[in-house]
């Protein structure tokens, strides 16, 4: 099983680092572009916190969202605060997240997340994670892909790997590096496509972000096109 307990002290730092950054921001910083078309990096903060609040409910067995629009009207609602009630909300929602995770629980339990999809309770802070640091480089604030932990990006890749796994529109893929290192998705079958390439260069692509598989080399075919995350 996942180990929760070092997956929630690595939310901790990643929150901790993502902070800090954002508190050298000013309130004009927060209204510009990121990376995320059509968001600001006020809505990526506004997303943040309540995905926290959302993963909160998760644990205690209620809907992780509402509904897809009020999920979407709460990110319009806080998206275009001032940097202080981002950064308060972001440390207390956080703290909410966190202090859900520690009283004694069944971490072998089923959970449901959004849209039907369930996974094991353990796998949640790990969940928390990938939005915390993916989401820190979606700022354009000077923290890139490349500067993920090297055990967060194999395991992303690993998810993001198995999570595009069976996809009929995705053609049966290996994904290699040069360290030796592999992974497979795609549709059933022998893989007809191999991409190679740094484990930067394969989360970019697999996370539809960074330059989105153009440092990748592919041999069998062109390089798949993902469905979007």
């Amino acid at each position: 099983m996942t180990d929760h307990v070092h997956d929630l002290r690595s939310v901790r730092e990643a929150t901790d680092r993502l902070l800090t950054a954002v508190e050298k921001l000013d309130n004009a910083a927060l209204t510009e572009e990121s990376l995320l078309p059509g968001w600001s990096r006020g809505h990526i903060l506004a997303h943040l916190a309540r995905n926290a609040d959302a993963l909160v409910n998760v644990f205690e067995g209620r809907p992780m969202y509402e509904s897809a629009e009020a999920r979407d009207q709460d990110i319009e609602r806080d998206a275009g605060r001032p940097l202080e009630e981002h950064l308060a909300d972001l440390r207390d929602s956080g703290a909410r997240f966190l202090a859900t995770t520690e009283p004694d629980q069944d971490w072998s339990r089923t959970v449901e997340l959004r849209n039907g999809v369930t996974d094991l309770a353990a796998n949640v802070p790990f969940r928390r994670w990938v939005e915390v640091e993916l989401h820190h480089v979606d700022l354009n604030i000077g923290y890139e892909l490349s500067d993920l932990p090297d055990e967060f990006a194999d395991r992303e890749i690993t998810f993001l790997a198995d999570r595009w796994s069976g996809r009929p529109e995705v053609p049966p893929t290996a994904l290699a590096t040069g360290d030796g290192r592999g992974w497979r998705t795609g549709s059933a079958g022998d893989p007809a496509v191999t991409v190679s390439g740094t484990p930067t260069g394969l989360l970019a692509w697999l996370a539809g972000r960074g330059d989105k598989g153009a440092s990748l080399t592919t041999s069998g075919g062109p390089l798949p096109e993902l469905p979007p995350l």
